[in-house]
């Protein structure tokens, strides 16, 4: 289940090349063709479900119909949100999928026993990633000489990662500076307004003025604030962002 057709068939190489008697007998891109799709068919052996779909949430599947069969989730949580997952026994794959990790959650399948209770387990998924989300903050005290400034995350453009702390920069160009890595700091924030862009970049989705195409199907960000440096997103990375810059509320 993978809205990205490019990706889906990405992933079907990949397991291809690790099994070739594997046999992939549907992409399904929405949660409804999936619903259609799971009400007259039998389950398959496995399912590989990406989270984040066009036309909503793929657990919005799940509140339709009980799919009894291992499923291996795609996502691009960043890591903050891993937790969620390892506590069931459903594994997951983390955008962009490597083959390493691929071959991993292909071995945890053949121990995997037969399951009827997924229902349960989405419910707990849910309710673990619903917890996660409780620790995203709406505006931080930031240390400024004796002093704690209030900076709304509404205010932020982007932050920007330099000798292992995140300098923030606000709308109104003025800028902070935290004792706290990139990665530390983006589990904070909401991934539906925030976007990891690179190893150097966390951009709000309401600073971004328009992409520049660049070199190896990569592209770049313009922001309506200076930023010190060009920032690229890479093309493992751009259908992602798209469909992050993309999506509206539902």
């Amino acid at each position: 289940v993978e809205d990205e057709f490019a990706a889906a068939q990405s992933l079907e190489r990949l397991l291809k090349s690790i099994d070739e008697n594997i046999h992939v007998i549907a992409i399904l891109q929405n949660v409804d063709e999936s619903i259609a799709w799971f009400s007259t068919n039998d389950m398959p052996d496995v399912v590989f479900m990406d989270i984040h779909l066009a036309d909503g949430n793929s657990f919005s599947i799940f509140r339709s119909i009980d799919i009894r069969c291992p499923i291996i989730f795609i996502t691009a949580y960043d890591q903050y949100a891993l937790k969620a997952f390892e506590v069931n026994s459903i594994d997951y794959l983390l955008k962009p999928i490597g083959k390493k990790s691929l071959e991993k959650a292909l071995d945890k399948l053949k121990n995997f026993p037969s399951i009827n209770h997924n229902s349960e387990l989405i419910a707990q998924l849910m309710q673990n990633i619903n917890q996660v989300n409780k620790t995203r903050r709406k505006s931080f005290l930031i240390p400024v000489k004796d002093k704690l400034i209030p900076v709304s995350s509404d205010e932020i453009a982007y932050v920007y990662s330099r000798n292992k702390k995140a300098e923030i920069t606000c709308f109104n160009t003025r800028n902070y500076t935290m004792d706290v890595s990139l990665d530390d700091f983006l589990k904070q924030l909401d991934p539906d307004l925030f976007f990891r862009a690179n190893r150097q970049f966390i951009i709000s989705h309401r600073a971004v003025t328009d992409l520049s195409l660049w070199f190896d199907g990569k592209f770049s960000v313009n922001l309506s604030v200076p930023s010190p440096e060009r920032i690229i997103v890479s093309r493992a990375r751009s259908a992602e962002f798209k469909k992050w810059y993309m999506k509206t509320d539902d």
